[in-house]
This record gives structure tokens, C-alpha cells and sequence, in this order.
């Protein structure tokens, strides 16, 4: 298989034809070769030596055997390969024939067979068929326990989880037995997440946003990640939320100069996320709001939002701000899809949910917070 190129010639009854096939005689070979016919020169690629050709190229140029007419042909020869920028290399020369096809093969041999792609996920028994959600369910908030709630949902009816789960959720704080806390905490915190991931639908995406507690050295968002790719969940990725210096305050620093035990300070969070049983969410074109610019913007794992700043307003301790939302559901959910936020707080997601025309189901055990998301979803316009 060959590359043909064709090249439109001036005056080309004035052209030594013959001087200069044998100038380039050396190359010619079932990869390399060109003919003069109707006023053109038709060049015919497969692979070429092509260090060596240029070099006997520029020599021709300064060949003083060769007419005007000629080293004009020679130099139009040389720099219609030069400006070729597709190529393959094999053995030191370019391949302008077919290398595609075979890169392509080879890769894709590779992933399958040694990669193995998202290897964690095999055996994984998620069903494909998708279900609606309950009407009863769709654009409500409701205040409850979310493993209760969760627990009258049919098996793949929502889209896509945000949510950022708290450190008190019904649990007793007042014990000392740390490891007993953790324990429970966690304990509850998964089986809430395993309900997620039940009635998430297939191809349906679960973000978590969730902060290490680097003062206890617990590091939370390897351990919920590492919850979700026991559950064959597919990792989609990782979002550092730069908060912009906000909480960096040097009033501890461990050891102080001395590497005995310094304290680190950290100012981001992580949103770690999930996709379940395949990376692709089926949707309409129509239905994607972002736009290109955002786009290319927010596939950088790294964005810098300053931290909510309307706590008190809610009296909330701990929220996220809207402009995560509007990010997280816009690249990665379509307009119409559901959105599930198991702690729903204050209401962020399901606010923000209603404004960029996502439907929603938020849930938290709190009533005062649960009549917050409902003033605040009353109030949801741009």
C-alpha cells in the first residue's frame, strides 16, 4: 500500500526527467518512486529513508548539471514529503502507508490483553435494564433516614449521586471509643452507599465530595473509594477542589523545624468519581448543556472555586458551593436526568439541580435543614 502525491509542474517540457530519476535512482523500490506524466510529477510513498533523501536532495539542488527548470522540480519533490507530518517510524524510517491501521490494531491488542482495563470491575453483576423513577419520588425532598428511603427505590432509576456525607450522621459523638465510632460511622455510611449503587442507574455516574481528616489522620477518600471499587464500581477519576488558601492558618505546625513530626496543611478537597458498568451515560446530544469552553476547562482535575460563604444564612456548619454543583452535574449528567443527594444538608445539589433543568430527590434526617432545600427550591432561579 502506497501514499500518492501529486505535484502541478511549470514549464515541464523544460524539465531533465531523466537526470533527475537517476539523481534518485538509489531509492526507488516497491516503498518509493515517482513519474512525470501531464504536466505533473506523481509521487508514490510507502516508507522512506528520509534523512538520506533530504541529503541528496539539497545536493541535487547545487548539482550545476542540472537547469533551473529541474532543481525547481527536485526542490518541489523534497518539500511536499517534508510538509507530509503523518507518518510512523520503523527502522529509522518514516511510514506514510498504512501505519495507522496498525498502531491502532496493536494498541488496542495491548489494552485488551495486558492492561486489562478496570480489571476490579470483572465479575460484576449489575443489571442493565433502567427503570423511571416513582413519581412520588421525582422533585421531592424528603426528611427521613436515607437508608430507609433509599430502600423504597426500584434497582437502576437515577442518574447520577452527588453528595458529601457528614461526620454526625445519627451517631454519638460523646464516646470515647474512637475506633468504635469510626466503625459505626463507616459501617452506616456503606450500607447508605450501597443503596446508592443500587438504584443507580447502568452507566450512572456517583461523585462523592469528601475531605481527609488530616487532624486524625483518617484518610477518608481512600477509604470510601476503596468502598466503591470493592463494589465493582468504575473509578472515573479524581477532582482536587482547590479552596484558594482559605483554611491554610499557621497555628499548628507539630514539630516545628524539626522532621520529628510536622503538621502538613492541605487546602482542598477530593470528588471522587464512580461510574457504574460502563463509562459511557447514554443521552440525547440536545440534552448536554455545557459549552466548549467550560468544557475544556472543567476536564482539568483541578478547580479553584472559593468555599461556600452563605453558611450562617443556612446555618449550616459544613456545605458545598453551588458552582461545584453546576460543574459536576453539567459535565457529567444531561438535562432531565435525576439527581439523588442521599445528605442533602441545606440543600445545595437539589437547588442548583432545579436550576440547570436536572430533576432531583434529596433526603436528610434533619427536618430544619429538609425545610431549608425546600425555601431554597422555591427561590431556584438564575
Amino acid at each position: 500500500m502506497q501514499k500518492k502525491i501529486s505535484i502541478p509542474l511549470e514549464n515541464e517540457e523544460f524539465i531533465e526527467k531523466n537526470k533527475l530519476i537517476n539523481t534518485f535512482e538509489s531509492f526507488f523500490n516497491s516503498d518509493f518512486s515517482f513519474e512525470f506524466s501531464d504536466g505533473q510529477v506523481d509521487i508514490f510513498l510507502g516508507e522512506l529513508d528520509y534523512g538520506l533523501f533530504q541529503s541528496v536532495a539539497n545536493r541535487a539542488l547545487h548539482d550545476s548539471l542540472l537547469n533551473d527548470q529541474s532543481k525547481n522540480a527536485a526542490k518541489q519533490i523534497l518539500d511536499s514529503i517534508t510538509n507530509i507530518k503523518s507518518y510512523g517510524l520503523r527502522s529509522g524510517k518514516r511510514v506514510y502507508a498504512g501505519y495507522n491501521a496498525e498502531r491502532k490494531v496493536q494498541n488496542r491488542k495491548v489494552k485488551e490483553e495486558k492492561r486489562q482495563q478496570f480489571y476490579y470491575t470483572k465479575g460484576h453483576n449489575f443489571s442493565k435494564n433502567n427503570a423511571p423513577v416513582p413519581e412520588e419520588f421525582e422533585n421531592q425532598i424528603i426528611c427521613g433516614d436515607s437508608l430507609e428511603v433509599l430502600k423504597k427505590l426500584p434497582d437502576n432509576c437515577i442518574d447520577i449521586v452527588l453528595t458529601s456525607p457528614p461526620y454526625n450522621f445519627g451517631l454519638d459523638y460523646a464516646s470515647t471509643q474512637d475506633d468504635d465510632h469510626w466503625e459505626a460511622y463507616f459501617g452506616k455510611l456503606f450500607e447508605i452507599f450501597a443503596e446508592c449503587i443500587r438504584v443507580l442507574k447502568y452507566g450512572g455516574r456517583a461523585i462523592v465530595n469528601v475531605q481527609p481528616l488530616f487532624s486524625d489522620y483518617i484518610p477518608t477518600h481512600h477509604i470510601i473509594s476503596n468502598f466503591f471499587i470493592q463494589q465493582k464500581m468504575i473509578w472515573k477519576g479524581e477532582i482536587l477542589w482547590e479552596k484558594n488558601n482559605y483554611n491554610c492558618k499557621y497555628t499548628a505546625w507539630g514539630s516545628w523545624k524539626s522532621p520529628s513530626n510536622p503538621y502538613l496543611k492541605y487546602t482542598w478537597e477530593f470528588l471522587e468519581v464512580f461510574c457504574k458498568g460502563d463509562l459511557k451515560k447514554v443521552g440525547a446530544a440536545e440534552d448536554a448543556d455545557i459549552s466548549a469552553e467550560d468544557f475544556k476547562k472543567w476536564i482539568v482535575g483541578k478547580w479553584s472555586i472559593a468555599p461556600e460563604r452563605n453558611m450562617k444564612q443556612y446555618d449550616h456548619p459544613a456545605m458545598f458551593p453551588e458552582e461545584i454543583v453546576v460543574r459536576a452535574l453539567q459535565l457529567f449528567s444531561f438535562q432531565g436526568d435525576i439527581v439523588l443527594d442521599p445528605f442533602n444538608g441545606a440543600g445545595t445539589t437539589t437547588s442548583v439541580a432545579k436550576k440547570i433543568n436536572r430533576r432531583f430527590l434529596g433526603i436528610d434526617i434533619s427536618e430544619k435543614y429538609c425545610k431549608v432545600a425546600i425555601d431554597r427550591i422555591s427561590n431556584s432561579i438564575f
